[in-house]
């Protein structure tokens, strides 16, 4: 996949939007189960959240450090 523009701090950015877009609607997923009494699907998502927090989390100290 060609990269529009080729910066290590780009892609932190842009990795970092993508994994909060992922937290929004991985939590919606997770309501969405809920409120359909769908147990398995509901902690599903909420394992699925945790990792998008998790990769956000990484994203914005890599960025800290280094802007």
């Amino acid at each position: 996949m060609n990269h529009p523009v080729n910066d290590k701090n780009f892609d932190m950015v842009s990795t970092l939007y993508h994994a909060s877009q992922g937290v929004q609607l991985s939590q919606q997923f997770s309501q969405d189960a809920k409120e359909k009494s769908d147990q398995e699907a509901q902690a599903f998502f909420d394992r699925v959240t945790q990792h998008y927090e998790d990769i956000a989390d990484e994203a914005r100290k890599l960025l800290k450090q280094t802007l």
